[in-house]
């Protein structure tokens, strides 16, 4: 009898097996895993993970909302035109966190440190636009919270191919270094160089696939960032919604700079821009070139318009 007691007791109290997403073979787990299991061991404790609580009520706290990418998207002028909003507390800066492993091996009490102070009915919001093309990072950002809810601006992957060698070219110009012309990364051999990074960091496809290992479609909002410049009030109202924000930006809190050639923004009576970086003109590129690089993005465009179940007006 006692033995069938004992045996009753532990059944009720055995932990229950929750599956994950996604499959994880049980009978070994990957460095990344392992690591992150210390990861949350070490920064989980109480005595040990800290909320930085602030005397007015407010405290840093993990984000509920990343924007993952991508690179010369528009991830800046997104964060700036979303913090218009109440009830967002946006990281001033780009984290680097999941990616960069200098900063990841802090843990996640360094992580909470880089946050702004926010009050409990506010989303913190960070963005890292190198998050969606590194393997590593959707894994680590499901590790830490399988509801994240995850925000994706994306251009015409051309357009971000010439972004992409401005802002590096600009980059140098203000060191005082030479920088070769855009030709010399586009072409190699006379033919399109597909090993450039700028082109690789393009083929939306490929990271998409991976970040959808981890998370659903619904988890993940592509915002257009080519309408986000011409008209970005449509834009914004859509990520409120997925957010579940009350509706709290206006169209009126938009309005087109012609010096600048882009929308600023107007929040209580302030104006304000962009910096000076945003909005450079791109490189002449000749007309063949620029076809050819188009041309190129034309099939996997059409790869990711199927993954996503959506299409976008690029060439």
């Amino acid at each position: 009898m006692a033995a069938f007691l004992l045996g009753a007791v532990l059944l009720i109290f055995q932990p229950q097996i929750v599956p994950s997403r996604p499959a994880i073979n049980s009978n070994a787990e990957t460095s990344s895993q392992s690591i992150q299991r210390e990861l949350l061991k070490k920064t989980a404790q109480k005595n040990d993970f800290k909320e930085n609580i602030h005397s007015n009520g407010s405290c840093q706290q993990l984000p509920q909302t990343i924007i993952i990418g991508v690179r010369k998207g528009g991830t800046r002028a997104l964060l700036e035109m979303l913090s218009l909003h109440p009830d967002i507390a946006a990281a001033e800066s780009e984290v680097h966190f999941f990616d960069w492993e200098d900063h990841y091996k802090n843990g996640l009490q360094w992580y909470v440190n880089q946050m702004p102070f926010s009050y409990p009915h506010q989303i913190t919001v960070e963005k890292t636009p190198a998050y969606f093309t590194s393997p590593k990072v959707p894994e680590r950002v499901y590790n830490m919270n399988q509801s994240m809810r995850l925000l994706l601006i994306l251009r015409d992957p051309s357009e971000r191919v010439l972004s992409d060698y401005t802002q590096v070219f600009y980059n140098h110009m203000q060191k005082h270094k030479p920088y070769p012309s855009i030709e010399q990364f586009l072409i190699k051999n006379g033919e399109l160089n597909v090993d450039y990074k700028a082109i690789n960091r393009s083929l939306y496809y490929i990271h998409m696939q991976n970040w959808l290992k981890y998370f659903p479609l619904d988890h993940i909002h592509i915002v257009d960032g080519d309408k986000l410049i011409k008209d970005p009030f449509p834009e914004i109202e859509k990520v409120e919604r997925f957010l579940k924000l009350s509706p709290q930006i206006n169209a009126s809190n938009f309005y087109f700079n012609k010096t600048k050639g882009f929308y600023c923004l107007r929040d209580s009576g302030r104006e304000r821009c962009l910096h000076e970086s945003k909005g450079r003109a791109h490189p002449q590129v000749d007309t063949w070139l620029l076809e050819k690089l188009q041309e190129y993005f034309h099939e996997p465009n059409k790869k990711f318009f199927e993954l996503v179940g959506r299409t976008f007006d690029w060439h």
